[in-house]
């Protein structure tokens, strides 16, 4: 397996060896085999500590397909909503009644607006600035623009649904169901990977580094969950070789793996999910990023994936080799899954 993955692994490695990012955790799997390392330091400054296998990474916006997807899903199977529902009808404070279900897990719709003084605001206070000071532009169902607001919204609609704060129902309705013991949204500082040393925060370790997260705490559904590779392992055979332990129906996987949006022609979004195709026969695999550094390509028709976790945001968040250096392994995956 290391033979066919060599360009990948090489690349992966290098990261770390340019100084691209402090340390890198990751696994590539092709049915029952895979190969793994954990290599260089977790944290530079103010101090060197080296990477350990078992530590827990900030997933950011990973969390939106881990937790907030499969909640849905299982609103959605259960018949509790339906992708065409408007948004209106669970947040009635928000104005527009033509965004619905899908839009936002498509991030087709078009929902956007500037909150003054954002991160100072009280959790309350952020919530309500969510649900009433963004309006819809002319992207809605015309184009594809990722944003965290989706995500807030759908976690926000799975509270009204459920009864329950949205990093509550993940918890109980994910985590815990896939035994991924060291998932959490509330680590132990020493086995998280710290994040970025900012001005007013300082060293960020153990909380989220979104500021969102961070402040919105259990209702945010964009970001703020931690696991170990070991935690998104388990997480992604499940999901594409049983249905997340049958948490779910095979029926709302596949949906996972087809184009969702209302849009014309060929896009690459799903339920939450971004697609891209195989080189060989260009069938859809699933990506997802996460800012602080990590990433998941999976692939359930040739079970097949790439489970990668750094922390790129540290010290500095201003790192754009990160982000070269990510889209060549990306393309290098994908090419060398198919044609070993």
């Amino acid at each position: 397996m290391k033979q066919q993955y060599q360009k990948t692994i090489v690349g992966l490695n290098a990261m770390v060896d340019q100084g691209i990012v402090p340390g890198v955790s990751y696994i590539l799997f092709d049915h029952d085999q895979e190969y793994r390392e954990v290599r260089g330091l977790a944290e530079v400054q103010p101090d060197k500590q080296q990477l350990r296998a078992g530590m827990q990474y900030d997933l950011a916006s990973l969390t939106k397909v881990i937790g907030t997807v499969p909640v849905i899903a299982m609103a959605l199977q259960e018949g509790k909503i339906t992708f065409d529902d408007p948004v209106q009808k669970y947040l009635s404070e928000f104005s527009d009644p033509r965004p619905t279900i899908r839009h936002l897990l498509t991030h087709t719709s078009g929902i956007c607006g500037y909150i003054p003084h954002r991160d100072e605001l009280t959790a309350t206070e952020l919530k309500q600035a969510y649900l009433t000071q963004q309006h819809v532009d002319e992207s809605f169902n015309r184009q594809i623009r990722y944003a965290d607001v989706n995500f807030l919204y759908l976690g926000w609609i799975a509270e009204r649904i459920f009864g329950k704060p949205i990093q509550q129902l993940i918890t109980e309705k994910v985590l815990e169901p896939l035994k991924m013991v060291e998932a959490t949204f509330k680590p132990l500082s020493q086995n998280a990977v710290p994040t970025e040393i900012q001005l007013q925060r300082g060293l960020i370790r153990g909380v989220a580094h979104d500021p969102k997260a961070y402040i919105l705490g259990e209702e945010c559904g964009c970001a703020g969950l931690f696991a170990s590779l070991d935690d998104l392992l388990k997480y992604s055979r499940a999901l594409i070789e049983t249905n997340l332990n049958d948490l779910l129906k095979e029926k709302i996987v596949d949906q996972m793996f087809m184009d969702q949006t209302l849009i014309s022609g060929e896009h690459s979004r799903s339920l939450g999910w971004k697609l891209l195709h195989a080189t060989n026969d260009r069938h859809l695999v699933i990506s997802h990023t996460g800012f602080t550094g990590t990433w998941l390509i999976l692939d359930k028709k040739e079970d097949q994936g790439m489970i990668v976790l750094t922390n790129r945001v540290h010290p500095s968040a201003k790192n754009d080799d990160y982000l070269w250096a990510r889209d060549q392994l990306f393309a290098t995956y994908l090419y060398e899954k198919e044609n070993a």
